[in-house]
């Protein structure tokens, strides 16, 4: 469904019609007709799954086998629809992405919505089939979810949270304090596309291509790459704050250095340039689609062509090493030959990102 489809109210059918609101009313969030009707027309047929449809209060699941792995964020990008994705691809693919840092498998989600009083339903319902379908890329299922509306002024018209459940297999041990001196740091592909496609949009700057963001679920990639390499010892998406806040909070919890050269890491010349004009560092802006992998030496060129093989990871490549020195910090060989800090920034560079 393209981003301002409209939806077909002639095939819906209720007592009171969901096509005398084209928009929503707070009805929609009171738990009564408006929000059954919602759930029926809207949110089950885009999500169905056998586990969704027994509408129960809590959703009954089997238990797997292994450990579980549990994560929750909530979205409010600006805008709703960007190039390369949407609010509802993000929500899905963010906690599939959590999830899939620490080795798990992701398996169902819930999804949360806060909507505003007039939000159109036809922008709603782009944005649940564009979940739908990110959900269904994925392999996972959303097996239960909360709709609530507030008053018309005291929102941004739709807002989401999603939780998700994974489970990780015996003998994965991923995490960011497992980071030692001698490890090879690796990151899966070009960085700040997200970040510039929304700044892009929001101060109207044009380049060559459009900027699109990158946006994807990267639990395919991450179980490819466990296949050659069960002993990773940290992966990360860096998303808020980009791929230096990940790697200083790296730092900081296994108490390493990190040192990365800057030359070689990817980044496309379009978001380059954006940066440049906004007065930005890509590696402070935010990523959907990326991880930062450390692992030892003697698999790292396997977990470099695992990544590769992935559709979302063919600009990978190998951008530093885990050091003794400058324990907790981040630092960068620059193209002229010297090194420099990378802080850990005070805030955010570009708000309402994700």
């Amino acid at each position: 469904m393209s981003t301002m489809s409209k939806l077909d109210f002639s095939q819906w059918s209720c007592p009171l019609p969901l096509r005398d609101y084209p928009s929503i009313v707070m009805g929609h969030g009171g738990g009564g007709q408006l929000s059954s009707e919602l759930i029926e027309h809207l949110f089950v047929p885009a999500f169905r799954n056998p586990a969704l449809e027994s509408m129960a209060d809590s959703t009954v699941l089997p238990r797997p086998a292994g450990r579980l792995a549990f994560s929750t964020d909530s979205y409010v990008v600006q805008p709703l629809f960007f190039p390369g994705g949407s609010i509802g691809d993000l929500a899905v693919h963010g906690t599939v992405n959590d999830l899939a840092m620490s080795g798990a498998t992701p398996l169902y989600l819930s999804a949360g919505f806060i909507l505003e009083e007039g939000f159109p339903l036809s922008q709603l319902a782009a944005i649940v089939n564009r979940m739908a379908r990110a959900a269904r890329e994925a392999g996972v299922q959303i097996v239960t979810g909360d709709t609530k509306v507030v008053e018309k002024g005291h929102g941004d018209g739709c807002y989401i949270n999603t939780a998700g459940v994974g489970v990780i297999a015996d003998g994965i041990e991923i995490g960011p304090t497992r980071a030692k001196p001698g490890d090879v740091v690796i990151v899966s592909g070009t960085i700040g596309d997200h970040g510039m496609a929304i700044m892009s949009v929001r101060e109207g700057l044009e380049f060559e291509t459009i900027i699109e963001s990158d946006t994807a679920a990267l639990n395919g990639m991450v179980a490819s790459l466990l296949r050659f390499a069960p002993h990773v010892h940290v992966l990360r998406d860096p998303t808020r704050g980009g791929m230096a806040t990940s790697l200083n909070e790296i730092a900081t919890q296994s108490q390493v250095g990190i040192l990365i050269e800057e030359r070689s890491v990817p980044v496309l010349p379009d978001v380059q340039s954006a940066c440049d004009l906004l007065g930005m560092d890509p590696v402070y802006v935010a990523n959907e689609g990326k991880l930062v992998a450390i692992v030892d030496p003697s698999v790292a060129e396997a977990v470099l062509a695992a990544i590769r093989e992935d559709r979302h990871g063919q600009d990978a490549a190998i951008i530093g090493r885990v050091t003794e020195q400058h324990k907790g910090m981040l630092a960068a060989k620059t193209a002229i030959g010297g090194t420099r800090i990378i802080p850990m920034q005070i805030g955010e560079q570009i708000p309402r990102i994700c």
